[in-house]
């Protein structure tokens, strides 16, 4: 990225700090340095006069004279260093002068109280651990250009204490999620990303080349068949915590690559899940937030503790479009949407006119959480039907602040049946068909219980994040468009 002349002004005074700073025997770059703990450890175990020796960055500087207070800032805390002449000598503090904001160093000393009680370090010892060539974002105001912030994602961190609190508790969030699952007797395991067969959801995969086998692979778009494999292969619960990959839109609850959780128990069904996931994300809530109760301020606050709603699809759509619905025609069900500004092209069947409704019109008004039941059996391939209605699967969505959290099945293990769903997916085209999954299935696969969870979509919902870019470190974000001078790649 190039740089504007401001920028290069002030890399260029910097470069001549570095000089001074070598000069006075200061090596910038790569050694360890022996720290007493973490500037956080420190304030906890703080006794005047004690020797220690801390490092951070520079992210304050505060000029007296003969004398400089300044703060450092690691991963855990900040703390104030106090600099003085008489201690460190002529030649070490004119030294500590040519030192800028962004830098690292590395102090000893003994603690003291300020006069204005703040917990400070004497330094009596210092050193340069690394020498930053660009100013930090401008702190008064913090980092508040989005774009910045998504594509220089540490200038954010170093800027907006909030941002490292949420990957804080996103961190916290699958560390819970291990335990919680490895408690309750569940392998977690790991499944090929790069597969034959882009398989276990619908949706557009990432197509790559395996020059090695000459082959094509995809990128997965789910774990599903090669988990339900280990149930086939004897396991009774197992559990994948990783990233799946869709070649779809960018928008503010989807990204191309996402970290996704499923979960796989033999011989539970869909009621195992639900009661599964209510313990999990409550539980989740609980450790991270210290509350059920979550949101943001000004957002309508999220109640996580069980039992949650349970309400089918078929009446929910009831309740948006009236009690007629399901006796309307396509067109006047295509007339009905439309009115309400649905894009329905004039090939949509009433299945697929009543899903645009649901999906538009429904879902998004579902704030708490709530498990959405009986869905129509051509929208979930891969789970079994309810044995009083066979048009429906016995199948759930938690839906939460009017987005889908979690899908959960009762799984289809009859491969006849599964062979027949598969075809009609495919259409006729038979490469779509995973052969070594039905030949799994057919080994005989016991009745299981199975859902997957967003991760990004869970830490959006215990921290109140409105935007999947925001829970996730390095996001998706298309290459800067060059300027008109600069030749254009071939």
């Amino acid at each position: 990225m190039e740089l504007s002349a401001h920028e290069i002004e002030f890399r260029q005074q910097r470069l001549a700090h570095l000089e001074t700073l070598k000069a006075a025997g200061h090596r910038p770059y790569g050694r360890a340095f022996e720290r007493t703990g973490s500037l956080a450890d420190v304030r906890s175990a703080f006794a005047e006069g004690r020797a220690v020796r801390i490092a951070g960055r520079v992210v304050a500087v505060r000029e007296m004279g003969k004398s400089v207070f300044a703060h450092l800032q690691d991963g855990t805390d900040k703390f104030q260093i106090y600099v003085q002449k008489n201690a460190l000598g002529d030649e070490s503090f004119a030294a500590f002068k040519a030192v800028d904001l962004g830098d690292f160093l590395g102090a000893e000393g003994e603690l003291f109280v300020t006069r204005t009680g703040e917990q400070s370090l004497k330094v009596l010892k210092w050193e340069l651990l690394s020498k930053a060539l660009h100013p930090l974002p401008e702190k008064w105001h913090g980092l508040q250009d989005t774009e910045v912030r998504y594509r220089q994602r540490y200038l954010d961190l170093i800027a907006n204490p909030d941002v490292r609190k949420v990957f804080n508790a996103r961190s916290r969030i699958l560390s819970f999620i291990r335990r919680f699952l490895e408690a309750r007797g569940y392998f977690e395991v790991e499944t090929p990303v790069l597969q034959t067969m882009a398989g276990g959801a619908i949706a557009n995969p990432f197509k790559t080349f395996y020059n090695a086998l000459g082959q094509s692979m995809y990128m997965r778009i789910a774990p599903e068949l090669y988990l339900k494999r280990l149930l086939v292969g004897g396991y009774d619960k197992v559990f994948e915590l990783g990233k799946n990959y869709r070649n779809e839109g960018l928008d503010r609850s989807h990204n191309p690559e996402f970290t996704a959780l499923e979960i796989y128990e033999a011989y539970g069904d869909v009621k195992t899940m639900m009661k599964l996931v209510e313990e999990l994300v409550s539980g989740a809530a609980q450790d991270v937030c210290g509350t059920t109760i979550v949101g943001k301020e000004g957002q309508e606050k999220i109640d996580l503790a069980p039992p949650w709603r349970v309400a089918t699809y078929r009446d929910l759509v009831l309740e948006k479009a009236g009690a007629d619905w399901f006796g309307r025609t396509v067109e006047s069900a295509r007339e009905w949407a439309r009115a309400r500004e649905l894009d329905i092209p004039n090939e949509m069947t009433h299945a697929q006119i009543t899903h645009e409704v649901y999906d538009k019109l429904v879902e998004k008004t579902l704030m708490q959480p709530t498990f959405v039941t009986r869905l129509p059996a051509e929208l979930v391939p891969l789970a079994k039907r309810c044995e009083d209605d066979p048009s429906v699967v016995d199948v759930f969505e938690l839906v939460v602040r009017g987005r889908e959290l979690c899908p959960g099945y009762t799984e289809l293990n009859d491969p006849l049946d599964q062979r027949a769903r598969l075809e009609e997916q495919a259409a006729g085209d038979a490469s779509k068909i995973d052969e070594d999954f039905l030949r799994a299935l057919e080994h005989g696969m016991p009745p299981a219980g199975g859902m997957g969870i967003g991760i990004d979509r869970l830490v959006m919902v215990l921290t109140g994040e409105e935007n999947v870019r925001d829970v996730m470190l390095f996001p998706q974000m298309k290459n800067r468009e060059p300027k008109p001078e600069e030749p254009q790649a071939e």
